[in-house]
């Protein structure tokens, strides 16, 4: 097992009626910025409900964060901030939001000449503007983590940030939310998570078998869950079981002590990027073929994968780690996400190429948990997901 330290300081409410908290959970005399998408939270009841809890405060609202958060929608909400003197955050929805609300928590504080070198220059945040949130869709754990993934469409950029000053100081998890999430977002937070945990695990033994089998908990609950959250996403057990496990899949415990990968990120980033296609069919699309083309370095994480997520008892290393990743392609199918690039674009002819390139220009010239995987690797593992 790997040497390493934890923090993790978001306090997590879960459970029915928690909303209500809020007021307990924000300083007194805040003057609260709160942060939206495209206003689904006024059609489903949440929205009423984070007003009723806030309303011992003053409260400036900014929706129309999108589904990527996209940097020149999240420069108006800085000039919110500025002007209006906020002094703390409510981020009510998805990873999105999340994630949005994060990259304004640094860039309210950054005293830089533009807050794209937060990204661009991978500036870690120590300190932030403090937040708190309420998860409306569970998919990316970013309700208690300290990262983030912005979008710039203008230059079809889709890069990451993070700090130890970007861990929300609470987020609210009401499993009854999932009853009014659309069957596609469902399918999408499963993917998700899902493949958040293998970006933590599907690596190389190292020892760490509590790791391990908290990684294959998580994975075996999503398995169990997603046809029952399918066919009802009002059943309370299901949807708690659900969100609990997309929040521990990406809230730092289960990375401790191990070599991570998150190279398929990174390839479904400029996915997103170029084509606009959801974050977790990204990974989709490109997980498969990455554990194909690196099949040698991952074999036997991957046959332990097969005997122990989808009780493969016969065959060789060999042959269990190729029933892995079939299994796994499998599972997302089941869920309607398509596994190949063709599948989102016709356009898809010189994406590799570009990719590559890309990876280049930034630098990144050691991906994966070995740093090894090179920009003409990238190349090839895209265009096995044409």
């Amino acid at each position: 097992m790997l040497n390493f330290e934890f923090k993790n300081p978001t306090k997590i409410l879960f459970g029915k009626g928690q909303i209500a908290q809020i007021a307990t959970e924000i300083p007194a005399q805040s003057k609260v910025l709160l942060l939206y998408g495209g206003g689904s939270i006024k059609k489903n009841g949440i929205y009423e409900q984070v007003k009723e809890a806030t309303r011992g405060f003053e409260v400036v609202e900014f929706g129309g964060i999108p589904a990527n958060p996209e940097y020149e929608v999240l420069l108006r909400a800085i000039k919110v901030i500025k002007e209006e003197g906020i002094t703390f955050m409510l981020a009510v929805g998805g990873g999105s939001v999340i994630d949005g609300t994060k990259f304004l928590s640094s860039a309210a504080l950054y005293q830089g000449e533009s807050p794209w070198d937060i990204l661009s220059k991978r500036i870690r945040t120590e300190q932030g503007l403090p937040f708190g949130t309420v998860l409306t869709i569970p998919a990316t754990g970013s309700e208690m983590n300290s990262g983030a993934v912005i979008t710039r469409s203008e230059t079809q950029e889709k890069l990451g940030m993070g700090g130890p000053g970007l861990f929300p100081q609470f987020s609210i998890l009401d499993p009854q939310v999932v009853a009014s999430i659309p069957q596609r977002q469902l399918a999408n937070g499963i993917t998700d998570a899902f493949t958040h945990v293998l970006e933590q695990y599907m690596t190389y033994p190292a020892g760490a078998l509590l790791q391990d089998r908290l990684s294959e908990s998580i994975m075996l609950t999503l398995v169990e869950i997603a046809p029952k959250i399918l066919a009802d996403p009002s059943d309370y057990e299901a949807a708690s079981n659900f969100m609990w496990s997309c929040t521990m899949a990406l809230n730092g415990l289960i990375q401790k002590g191990v070599p991570t990968d998150w190279a398929v990120h990174s390839m479904g980033h400029e996915l997103t990027a170029f084509f606009g296609i959801d974050h977790a069919r990204t990974l989709a699309i490109i997980a498969p073929n990455h554990y194909r083309y690196n099949f040698e370095k991952k074999k036997e994480k991957l046959a332990q994968y097969a005997e122990r997520v989808w009780s493969v008892g016969q065959g060789t290393i060999e042959e269990k780690a190729r029933l892995a990743i079939e299994k796994t392609e499998n599972f997302f199918r089941s869920l309607e996400i398509e596994t190949k690039l063709s599948a989102y674009t016709a356009s898809y002819e010189g994406t590799a190429e570009k990719i590559a390139q890309n990876f280049r220009s930034r630098g990144w010239t050691g991906l994966g948990e070995r740093k090894d995987l090179k920009p003409e690797d990238v190349e090839e593992i895209v265009k096995m997901s044409y």
